[in-house]
């Protein structure tokens, strides 16, 4: 079965859990235009995350989900409020949904975790995850090692259930070849950015466009927790104490609000950039609508003359 047809949206594309940034409204937007949007519970607490669940619900007509961040403290909670809201669709990160599970199943929600690993989307499938979304470390924001194309075949041979691909698509070419690799559908981020309803602010948007094929580094990773951020003096300075060896937790502090520095002040200087190694094709702001058509239409294009 088709990605479209299991989610009951029209293309195959799922907006990626932003946090901070995916409210109720951005989620809507997505939908509207024909892809699966997503509210993102990173930034939020249980009762926020509430009142974005139905603020979409007054927007949009079409499926829509939440992504959840499962080392939020509010998490058990709000496992609670999407089955209470009725939300049928929900992403995880950072963890496990399985002690949800059996909850979740009840309620009728589908269930599609974010993987970076063989081993980990294989442990989600015995948990009873109905998909599986195999990020590569091409993504902005929190990364594995494995690139997307490696990972993504990988999964799709070591599982039985629907794969969809994620990090380092933002056009049709991305979509084409995460279905030569086996996947679904693909899910996007970076390219969402640097749209009109986005609301980070237009600091941030600026950098995502201005950003060259060079222009993103990972921090975190000596201390076990990588992140893909755009290059800026807080990303360099990061780097610099990491390999000085400063102490993990100092360099926690460093970061403390870093990422609400850039979506909601524009600092991008000393704000955390987060965005994916293809925000270099990333020239212009257009709506999501544009972005989705645009998508699909040069996928069906390259398909059809390949």
């Amino acid at each position: 079965m088709k990605l479209c047809e299991m989610l009951g949206i029209k293309y195959p594309i799922i907006q990626g859990g932003m946090a901070n940034i995916a409210t109720g409204e951005f989620a809507a937007s997505v939908s509207n235009a024909g892809g699966l949007g997503l509210i993102a519970g990173g930034g939020m607490d249980a009762e926020t995350l509430r009142e974005n669940i139905r603020k979409c619900k007054s927007l949009t007509d079409k499926p829509f989900g939440v992504n959840l961040m499962l080392m939020n403290p509010d998490t058990p909670k709000m496992a609670d409020v999407v089955v209470e809201e009725g939300v049928k669709i929900v992403t995880t990160g950072a963890g496990s949904p399985g002690v949800y599970m059996d909850k979740w199943k009840e309620a009728g929600i589908t269930v599609i975790p974010v993987v970076s690993s063989v081993a980990l989307a294989i442990r989600m499938e015995r948990c009873g995850a109905d998909m599986v979304i195999a990020e590569g470390t091409e993504s902005g924001g929190h990364v594995g090692e494995m690139t997307t194309m490696a990972l993504v075949p990988a999964v799709v041979d070591k599982v039985s259930i629907p794969v969809i691909a994620a990090g380092g698509i933002a056009d049709g070419r991305g979509l084409l070849c995460a279905k030569a690799l086996g996947a679904v559908g693909v899910q996007i981020g970076t390219v969402l950015l640097a749209t009109a309803e986005c609301p980070i602010h237009e600091n941030y948007k600026n950098e995502v466009i201005k950003a060259k094929d060079n222009g993103t580094v990972v921090t975190g990773r000596i201390s076990g927790v990588p992140v893909r951020i755009l290059k800026n003096s807080m990303a360099r300075e990061y780097v610099k104490k990491e390999k000085e060896g400063v102490p993990k937790e100092e360099l926690e502090m460093y970061t403390l609000g870093s990422l609400r520095k850039a979506v909601f002040d524009g600092d991008t200087k000393m704000g955390s950039l987060m965005a994916g190694q293809i925000s270099c094709i990333v020239n212009e702001e257009r709506t999501v609508k544009e972005v989705l058509d645009d998508m699909m239409n040069s996928y069906e294009e390259l398909r059809k003359n390949l």
